[in-house]
């Protein structure tokens, strides 16, 4: 049986990069866009050119109905997933003396409760105890929680230790029904939100790579390798971890 796999948020970085991995690794791919329409079908085009099979579902990530649109797109396409990787992030820089509850509602909404709803999808569709087939889910999650966060960032810091709460809790409750979660936290990754952080690109870039161990920054493919590893049968007994791919940060 081919395995399907959802990505929320993969029309470019990460996301776009565990798409094209998953596909050249006989995936059928879900790619999950909010409005890069065509970037999201480039990511597809990508997969279509291993020999992969993959749609492109516009939704937002903080929208309860569009998740739900989006999973039963995949059903309809290629039937139940058998991993779903919730990659959806969003940002908004402040200093807390300046913070506006709006601002925390939407980030939170997107990097946090996006996730409990496409859980929830994922587990309806994958629970053992409801006729599905088992699964693996991986929240993408950040070292930020750890680090503390850059200034600014704190909102966005606070959303991912949600993230990782949220991921090492549910392995837990849905560990008996077959389903793995894992979370992967990563350090600098060169791709569009990092390139839009205040400072400019060059700046920043050059920054990371100075205070990296390994004396560069990360690459999305870096993070996608660790997304399908933990998806596959050779990470079958990791549950409830979450895994910092940091470059030793």
């Amino acid at each position: 049986m081919r395995e399907t796999m959802i990505i929320i948020g993969a029309s470019r970085g990460i996301g776009a990069a565990i798409a094209r991995l998953a596909g050249a690794r006989g995936y059928s791919v879900c790619v999950n866009y909010a409005g890069s329409q065509e970037k999201a079908e480039a990511v597809v085009a990508d997969v279509e050119a291993t020999g992969g099979r993959a749609i492109a579902v516009q939704g937002d990530a903080g929208n309860e109905a569009d998740i739900v649109r989006l999973f039963e797109a995949t059903d309809e396409a290629f039937g139940p997933p058998t991993a779903l990787i919730c990659n959806a992030a969003t940002d908004h820089y402040t200093l807390t003396a300046d913070v506006e509850a709006v601002d925390i509602e939407r980030v939170f909404r997107v990097n946090v409760v996006g996730q409990f709803v496409a859980a929830r999808e994922a587990i309806r569709r994958m629970s053992t105890k409801q006729g599905g087939a088992g699964g693996s889910i991986v929240n993408i999650a950040s070292i930020a929680p750890r680090l503390g966060g850059l200034p600014g960032d704190i909102i966005y810091t606070a959303s991912k230790g949600a993230v990782q709460a949220f991921s090492h809790a549910l392995a837990k409750e849905i560990g008996p029904e077959g389903i793995r979660v894992n979370s992967v936290s990563p350090g600098y990754v060169l791709t569009d939100i990092f390139n839009e952080y205040p400072g400019g690109k060059e700046g920043a870039k050059a920054a990371a790579e100075e205070a990296n161990p390994l004396g560069r920054i990360g690459q999305p493919e870096d993070i996608a390798n660790l997304v399908l590893w933990l998806c596959s049968d050779e990470a079958s007994y990791v549950s409830g971890a979450d895994y910092e791919s940091s470059g030793g940060l």
